[in-house]
C-alpha cells in the first residue's frame, strides 16, 4: 500500500501487452485525514500493489472475470477500499480524534491520571467491614479482573478485518450490542461517570483549597472575611474551565502528566505519614458487623462497591487509544498496552499501601467520609509539619483539576459532535469555549446543590461496575466470536454475568445502606 491519502486498486484486465488499466485513486480531503473512518486505511495495508504475472513481456491469460468477485483473494482489499470512499469528516473535528500523534508515554500519563484519584483514599473503609483477609483478597481479585478487561478493550479498539477503529466506548458498545441496547445499558453509566466524577472533583478540590488556606495561614490568618466553601468551589471551577480550553485529548498530555505525578505523590505521602506515626491507640481490626443479618450482608456488598469504585477510567481507555497512530505493522494496541501496564504498576503501588497501611494505622477509626485524607487532617494536624499537610493539599488540588480535564473530554466531544453533525463544519473556537464553560459551571451548580454526592461512593461503584468488569467481556464475545464452549467463551461469559449480577447487588446494597444509615440531604448547603 502506498501513501495513506491514496489507495489504488490492483490492475484488472490488460488492454495491451505493456499497459494496464487502473482505477483512479481514491483521495480524501486533508480535513478528513484523521477521522476514524479514514483511519481505517493504516489497517488495510497490503504491501505492494498486486501485479499480474508476465511471460516474455505478455501478461498471462487468466480466467478471472473482468469484475472481481467478492470471494477472490483481492476481494477483501477491494471491499475495504470501497468502504474508504464513505468517509466521515466529523471525527476529524472532534476533541478526542482531532489529533493522532499520541504514543505510549501519552497513554501512560492519561491512564494514570484517570485511573487513580481520591476514590482510592476510601479503600480502608471497605476493610473495616471485610477485615484483613477478605479485604486483601477482594482488592487483589478486583485489580486482576479490571486489568483483564482493560486488555480486552485495548485489543478490541481496532479491527483489521473490518478496517475500523473504535475510538469511543459507546461506539464499541454500539458495534457489539446495537444502538438501542447501547443507549439503554451503557449511555447513562458512561455519562454519569464523566459528569458525576467532575462534580465530585469540584467538591474535593474546593474543600481542599479551603483547608490549604487554613493550613498556610494558621491561627494568625488575617484574611477577613474568609471565602466560603461555595466561593472556593467557584475558584476551583474557574481554574478547571480555563484549563479546559486546550483543544483536544493529546494537547492535555502534559496536564495529565502533572496530574498523575500529583496523584502518586499525595497517595504516597498520606500512607507514609500514617504508617510512620504508628497505629492509633485502641485500634480494633474486628470487622464491623452491626444490625440485622440483612444489614450485615448489604454492608459487605457496599464495601465491595467501594472497592469497585476505586478502579475507574475504563470509559476513557478507548478514547486514549484513539489518539494514537496505527498501521498493520505497528498497531496502536502495542504501545497502548505498554502504557497501560506501566500506569497500573504505579496504581497498584499506590492502592495496596493505601488500603493496607491505612487500615493498619486507623482500623475502625478511619473516617467514612474522606477516608485517608480526612484521617490525615484529623489525627496528624498537630504532630505533622505544616509543610507536609500543605504539600498534600496542593497535590490533591492539582490532581483534581487535571483529572477534571480528561473526565470532561467525552462530554466536550459529545457536545461538539452534535454541532458538527448539524452544521457540517468544525465547531468555532468561541463556541467550543462556551460549551466547556457551560459544562464546568453546570458541574459547579450540581456541587453546590448536591454536596452530599460523595456519600454515594458505593452506589456510584455499583452503577459503573458493568462498564469496568462486565461489558468488555460481553463485547469480546459479540465481536471476536470465540469458539463456543471454549475457554475464552466460558471465561468472558462467566465474568460478564458475574459482573452484572454484582452490579445489581451492589446498587441495591448501597441504596439500603444509604437509607438505613441516613444521609444529610443538605441541598444548596455545602459544608
Amino acid at each position: 500500500m502506498g501513501d495513506e491519502n491514496e489507495i489504488k486498486s490492483a490492475p484488472l484486465t490488460p488492454r495491451t501487452p505493456n499497459t494496464t488499466t487502473q482505477t483512479p485513486p481514491i483521495s480524501a480531503p486533508p480535513s478528513q485525514y484523521h477521522s476514524p473512518s479514514l483511519s481505517r486505511s493504516p489497517l488495510l495495508a497490503t504491501g505492494d500493489h498486486a501485479q499480474l504475472p508476465e511471460n516474455n513481456g505478455t501478461p498471462a491469460k487468466t480466467s478471472r472475470p473482468r469484475t472481481p468477485r467478492l470471494s477472490t483473494p483481492l476481494a477483501s482489499p477491494l471491499r475495504k477500499a470501497i468502504k474508504m470512499t464513505r468517509l466521515d469528516p466529523h471525527d476529524a473535528w472532534l476533541p478526542i480524534t482531532q489529533s493522532r500523534n499520541g504514543n505510549a508515554y501519552y497513554a501512560a500519563f492519561h491512564t494514570l491520571c484517570s485511573g487513580i484519584g481520591t476514590q482510592a483514599l476510601v479503600l480502608p473503609v471497605a476493610f473495616t467491614i471485610l477485615g484483613w483477609t477478605w479485604g486483601i483478597i477482594c482488592l487483589a481479585v478486583a485489580f486482576v479482573w479490571q486489568l483483564y478487561t482493560l486488555y480486552l478493550l485495548v485489543q478490541l479498539h481496532e479491527s483489521t478485518e473490518e478496517g475500523v477503529r473504535y475510538s469511543r466506548y459507546l461506539t464499541l458498545c454500539a458495534a457489539a450490542f446495537g444502538e438501542k441496547m447501547t443507549k439503554l445499558v451503557a449511555l447513562f453509566p458512561i455519562m454519569y461517570l464523566s459528569a458525576a466524577t467532575c462534580v465530585t472533583l469540584i467538591v474535593i478540590g474546593g474543600s481542599t483549597l479551603k483547608i490549604l488556606v487554613q493550613i498556610v495561614c494558621g491561627e494568625t490568618c488575617t484574611a477577613k472575611p474568609p471565602l466560603t466553601i461555595v466561593e472556593w468551589y467557584l475558584v476551583f471551577t474557574c481554574t478547571a474551565v480555563v484549563l479546559s480550553q486546550l483543544p483536544n485529548l493529546n494537547s492535555i498530555a502534559g496536564v495529565s502528566l502533572i496530574g498523575a505525578t500529583a496523584a502518586v505523590g499525595y497517595c504516597t505521602l498520606i500512607w507514609a505519614v500514617s504508617v510512620a506515626d504508628g497505629r492509633l491507640p485502641d485500634v480494633s481490626y474486628k470487622p464491623v458487623r452491626q444490625g440485622s443479618e440483612i444489614s450485615r450482608v448489604f454492608g459487605v456488598l457496599n464495601a465491595l462497591g467501594i472497592i469497585a469504585f476505586a478502579f475507574r477510567g475504563h470509559n476513557l481507555i478507548l478514547e486514549i487509544q484513539g489518539t494514537m497512530p496505527s498501521s498493520e505493522k505497528h498497531p496502536s494496541r502495542v504501545p497502548m498496552w505498554k502504557g497501560v501496564k506501566f500506569a497500573y504498576l504505579l496504581i497498584a503501588l499506590c492502592l495496596f499501601p493505601l488500603a493496607i497501611g491505612g487500615y493498619w494505622a486507623y482500623g475502625h477509626k478511619i473516617p467514612e467520609n474522606g477516608g485517608m485524607l480526612s484521617a490525615l487532617y484529623m489525627f496528624h494536624s498537630h504532630n505533622a509539619s505544616r509543610f507536609i499537610l500543605g504539600l498534600t493539599s496542593i497535590l490533591v488540588v492539582i490532581s483534581a483539576v487535571s483529572s477534571f480535564q480528561i473526565y470532561g473530554m467525552p462530554v466536550f466531544d459529545d457536545m461538539e459532535s452534535k454541532y458538527t453533525m448539524r452544521k457540517k463544519q468544525p465547531c468555532p473556537r468561541w463556541l467550543r469555549s462556551v460549551f466547556r464553560a457551560v459544562f464546568g459551571f453546570m458541574c459547579f451548580f450540581m456541587a453546590v446543590a448536591v454536596p452530599f454526592l460523595s456519600s454515594f461512593a458505593g452506589l456510584i461503584g455499583g452503577i459503573s461496575l458493568p462498564v469496568t468488569l462486565a461489558y468488555p467481556c460481553f463485547m469480546w464475545v459479540m465481536i471476536r466470536k470465540p469458539k463456543v464452549y471454549g475457554v475464552m467463551w466460558w471465561l468472558n461469559w462467566g465474568l460478564g454475568v458475574l459482573g452484572v449480577g454484582l452490579s445489581g447487588s451492589l446498587t441495591a446494597a448501597s441504596l439500603y445502606v444509604v437509607i438505613d444509615d441516613g444521609v444529610q440531604f443538605s441541598f444548596f448547603n455545602p459544608h
